[in-house]
């Protein structure tokens, strides 16, 4: 066998490895949530059910925290975006010595362990009345997913060519229209890309959280404190929907993008 085939076969052999370490956690998660066991395990299998999904949707505590999660995922979103646009903006249209130290101020949050965040984001937002809750929630998650944010936009700055806003405003146009009908187009995959990375970011988010939720208890919260009290399959339920949710979105936006492209003469 020649040194490129059987480069060939062992990369489609560890790609194999790969996906089914990816994937077989994800299957065996999916396959729990339809067996009687009350623990969340395929072994052994005592009967085919339905039952944990009448058990998930007859769990109030857990609805009302996946709603907190949403809420504050949709806030971060509000706040984070804005702010790591603005921050990519200036970045990247800026020159000095200053720019340096912004640019380390800004993605220092990344570096810093979630409970440090979390921790000082309490204690100081305490001294101003601000006590632990959704809003505080809000501002604890923003503070590093913003870095995120402008990350993805400043990436995508680095292609803008410059000449076409000053095109436009040799062509009359004001400066908020060169940014509403030129850069803002351009920039829309990565504020998207960016939007949908926050959210998820937001969603998942446990050790920041866990300081500054207060009594408004997130998804992430509930299910930790459902681990050590007892978890049953009804959390796999609410997994499998998420996932089924996920992928329906991605299915219909590579439907829509295929679709938007076919249409394109050319």
């Amino acid at each position: 066998m020649s040194s490129s085939r059987f480069f060939s076969w062992a990369l489609k052999a560890y790609l194999l490895v790969f996906f089914v370490y990816l994937f077989l956690p994800l299957v065996i998660m999916a396959a729990a949530t339809f067996n009687e066991s009350r623990f969340p395990t395929i072994t052994p299998w005592t009967g085919t059910t339905l039952q944990w999904f009448s058990a998930l949707w007859a769990d109030s505590g857990m609805w009302s925290s996946l709603v907190n999660s949403l809420m504050v995922a949709v806030g971060v979103l509000c706040l984070a975006l804005p702010i790591g646009i603005a921050s990519a903006l200036f970045l990247t249209t800026v020159d000095g010595r200053g720019k340096s130290f912004i640019y380390a101020l800004i993605l220092s949050p990344l570096l810093t362990p979630g409970v440090i965040i979390g921790i000082s984001t309490l204690i100081f937002w305490r001294g101003w009345g601000l006590n632990g809750g959704i809003a505080l929630t809000v501002i604890a998650q923003s503070a590093f997913i913003a870095a995120y944010v402008m990350l993805m936009v400043a990436a995508r700055l680095q292609r803008f060519d410059r000449t076409l806003e000053q095109a436009a405003l040799d062509l009359g146009a004001s400066q908020w229209q060169v940014f509403r009908r030129v850069l803002l187009p351009y920039l829309k995959p990565a504020i998207l890309s960016a939007a949908v990375l926050a959210f998820l970011q937001s969603l998942e988010n446990y050790n920041t959280t866990l300081f500054v939720a207060g009594y408004d208890t997130t998804l992430t919260i509930y299910i930790a404190s459902k681990v050590r009290t007892g978890l049953t399959p009804a959390v796999n339920a609410l997994a499998l929907l998420m996932i089924l949710f996920t992928v329906g979105l991605a299915m219909i936006y590579e439907f829509k993008r295929r679709r938007e492209a076919a249409r394109r003469p050319g």
